[in-house]
């Protein structure tokens, strides 16, 4: 991406807008309306918008970026400046890893050679570009998240190999259950007689026969 040449002569105030970009619901589009909305409407601060939209934040139509969403969370908001100014002006940091103001003057002859600007128009791009360093965090960019003290839970260990074998072995019947076996039933019909003699008989002749 080339180096962009967009700056304001408000760059004091890039902190406060960035923050009213926080604390607002985005628009569908990021107009001159919109900048006059939250307050800015000085000509000086329509340069605001072609910034949004060098940094990533913007869409050449103006649409709102995932990256301006992302930007809202204030959480990782210096993160996705990091990786916004890294990823625009990255010429500078080919020559700077991590520029300072006392480096200004460099900064500034980096934008004055590639544009071929003025004196004066170099150094409110240098400016306009170190105001926004210092909303950035460009040493944790891509950072994997911390580790939580959470306890992880321990792998199951695997059944020892006998331990296997035996769940497949079928188990023993206990020995109290009973064998199958074949069960009869008798019934005896006796005759219609007061006679105890014809009884004994027949009960005889059943142990005689079944039990005995």
């Amino acid at each position: 991406m080339a180096l962009p040449n967009v700056y304001t002569q408000v760059y004091g105030q890039i902190p406060e807008f960035l923050k009213k970009i926080q604390e607002g619901q985005a628009p569908s589009k990021f107009s001159q309306q919109h900048l006059k909305d939250i307050g800015y409407t000085s000509s000086n601060h329509k340069a605001f918008i072609p910034l949004l939209k060098a940094i990533g934040f913007l869409s050449p139509d103006g649409s709102p970026t995932s990256r301006y969403h992302s930007y809202r969370d204030h959480s990782q908001s210096r993160l996705v400046m990091g990786e916004a100014i890294k990823e625009a002006y990255a010429d500078l940091f080919l020559i700077k890893s991590h520029p300072k103001k006392g480096d200004m003057a460099l900064i500034q002859g980096k934008f004055k050679s590639t544009h071929n600007s003025s004196d004066t128009a170099s150094e409110r791009m240098a400016k306009t570009f170190f105001a926004l360093l210092a909303l950035a965090d460009i040493d944790h960019i891509g950072a994997t998240p911390p580790i939580t003290d959470t306890p992880q839970a321990e792998p199951e260990a695997e059944p020892e190999a006998d331990a296997q074998v035996a769940n497949t072995v079928p188990l023993n019947l206990p020995k109290n259950i009973a064998t199958p076996g074949l069960h009869y039933n008798i019934q005896i019909h006796l005759p219609a007689t007061k006679d105890v003699e014809v009884f004994n008989a027949i009960f005889k002749s059943l142990k005689e026969h079944l039990i005995g």
